[in-house]
């Protein structure tokens, strides 16, 4: 009796970890090299695995000490047996030597990443390798053209050109200058925003506009050159614009899950795509704000003066 009870004890004892382990997500991270050479790109890959009824994600990565993106990370998604597999690629490099430890990402509340020791080195240098000796310049002989007639009629064509586009009458017009209509771009924004919401687009089309939207905003409203930034390099530009530092933090969890979905083929959830088109709709009214209550200040300080 006693050997029986012993042997279903031990069935619970090694079961346990199949019913209670699988309910924390399992990550593993690794490197394709832990030794490269100075700006020699490498791979850092992340697999997540999310049983049912668990809760996790792919971090967010936007930046690692001593370390660049090469360009952006390739993420992808699948479901086996009702668990949910994450496969994330960032292209790493570094221009920094030394021995560097890539930290540890949460994945959940209780589940991170291990850390990784990658070392940077030079390129190693042969010394059994014979040397060569430093070859003398090679001069060239210049070739005198003897085509400088068609120099000569170039130019005289160039300059009877602009005498006849001076001297040229201008066309008579009706003499009426239509005035150009400026859109306010906080409005222009704005009805963007909401003829977006409407239209039911989603996926990579849908915060491809919606990011658009915004870095249009912030080019006609604040002048900043949004349109040819990256989003790493865009977000320490908009610490000034009257985002406080939950809102910034808000704000550049939306552009980073936007580059995602348009550069990685990440599939967001619907509530994603109501969150960040009211992330984004939020910020524009905030810095709208900000600057109509810059532009009074302004005024009031001019007419003291």
């Amino acid at each position: 009796m006693k050997t029986g009870k012993g042997i279903v004890l031990f069935i619970c004892l090694l079961a346990a970890p199949f019913l209670f382990g699988q309910t924390k997500p399992v990550a593993e991270i690794s490197v394709e090299k832990n030794r490269v050479l100075l700006g020699e790109p490498f791979r850092l890959r992340i697999q997540v695995q999310i049983p049912e009824g668990a809760t996790g994600q792919i971090p967010f990565i936007d930046s690692i000490p001593h370390f660049e993106f090469t360009q952006p990370p390739v993420i992808d998604s699948s479901d086996e047996k009702g668990a949910k597999n994450i496969k994330a690629v960032y292209y790493l490099s570094s221009f920094d030597s030394g021995h560097w430890v890539i930290p540890s990402f949460r994945i959940s509340r209780d589940v991170k990443t291990d850390t990784i020791g990658v070392d940077v080195v030079f390129s190693e240098f042969d010394r059994e390798q014979p040397y060569h000796d430093i070859k003398d310049i090679i001069e060239v002989k210049t070739v005198t053209k003897k085509n400088w007639w068609w120099l000569a009629g170039g130019g005289l064509f160039v300059l009877l050109l602009i005498i006849y586009l001076l001297t040229r009458k201008k066309k008579k017009g009706s003499g009426i200058n239509k005035p150009v209509e400026l859109t306010d771009p906080f409005r222009e924004a704005i009805s963007s925003l909401e003829k977006l919401k409407q239209s039911g687009s989603g996926g990579k089309e849908f915060y491809t506009k919606l990011t658009d939207i915004f870095r249009l905003y912030l080019l006609r409203r604040k002048g900043i050159l949004s349109l040819q930034e990256t989003t790493g390099d865009l977000i320490p530009l908009l610490k000034n614009i009257g985002l406080s530092d939950n809102e910034l933090s808000g704000l550049r969890q939306t552009l980073l899950l936007s580059d995602f979905v348009k550069f990685a083929k990440y599939q967001p959830a619907a509530t994603d795509d109501q969150a960040c088109h009211d992330e984004i709709s939020k910020a524009i009214q905030i810095i709208e704000r900000t600057h109509q209550q810059e532009s009074v200040q302004k005024e009031g300080t001019g007419g003291q003066s």
